[in-house]
């Protein structure tokens, strides 16, 4: 999966409220080492991971599944 924009998003949003990767981590229950990889665009996050991360920095988390043009 590709997950660039909602890096950006994250990562932004922790950079705008002055959190620290440190912070965030302890905030959210995400391991630090777990969210310097999200972070990088290394490693496959969950659901869970990303859910958490969204949660204690105030996020709105959406989903959108499209129909293939196969399916369409």
């Amino acid at each position: 999966m590709h997950f660039e924009n909602l890096i950006i998003s994250i990562k932004n949003r922790r950079e705008m409220l002055q959190v620290t990767q440190e912070m965030l981590a302890d905030l959210s229950g995400v391991g630090l080492r777990t969210l310097k990889q999200f972070e990088s665009g290394k490693g496959n996050p969950t659901v869970e991971t990303i859910t958490k991360l969204a949660d204690a920095l105030g996020m709105e988390l959406t989903f959108q599944i499209k129909k293939t043009e196969a399916e369409k």
